[in-house]
């Protein structure tokens, strides 16, 4: 069973693991020191920022994170995303990644974006769609998303998470069912 709660600042460590993990550096890029997962953590970890950052369990054991976010909560992403490609008022964003390399290729990630996407219409009652910018290089997540049922509504020009990588995004987009589609959709 794949459920989430909020990180906390004792999650920190494992977080550092994780993106220390190769497959989650090359599209993280991120700092691993403490004052860096702290810094860039923990303003969500307490509540001091309007985006979630949500440790998923499988079964109760950690397994990923998904960062999930309003675009209006953000403006200047916003103005960015938006001035390529449509956004529609009230969409929230996800990001996520899979820490356990053991992990990845089963199938995994899939479930979580689905879980994740079905709980956003809940948790954000006023979020008309899911949109998801993802590097065009990043194949594996990407096709996560179509598996989902998200669909490849555009490109965009995007700073990079890896400075080593070019601009090139591509945008995915999942907008709310109604309620009678909801019930029937897959999942």
């Amino acid at each position: 069973m794949i459920t989430w709660r909020r990180v906390t600042e004792e999650d920190f460590g494992l977080l550092r693991s994780w993106l220390r993990e190769p497959h989650v550096a090359r599209w993280w890029c991120h700092e691993t020191s403490a004052e860096a997962v702290a810094r860039d953590f923990g303003p969500a970890a307490r509540g001091e920022e309007p985006s979630e950052d949500l440790l998923v369990l499988l079964d109760g054991v950690p397994v990923g994170l998904v960062q999930r976010c309003r675009f209006a909560d953000y403006p200047e992403y916003l103005a960015e995303l938006a001035g390529q490609v449509d956004v529609p008022e009230g969409a929230v964003s996800i990001d996520y990644l899979l820490g356990d390399p053991a992990r990845v290729g089963q199938g995994l990630g899939p479930r979580v974006i689905r879980a994740i996407v079905r709980a956003t219409w809940t948790d954000h009652p006023d979020a008309s769609a899911v949109v998801v910018p993802v590097h065009a290089d990043n194949r594996a997540s990407w096709r996560a998303l179509e598996k989902v049922g998200l669909l490849r509504v555009g490109s965009a020009e995007l700073a990079p998470d890896n400075p080593a990588d070019s601009r090139a995004h591509y945008v995915y987009r999942i907008t709310r069912p109604t309620s009678e589609a909801q019930h029937d959709s897959p999942g």
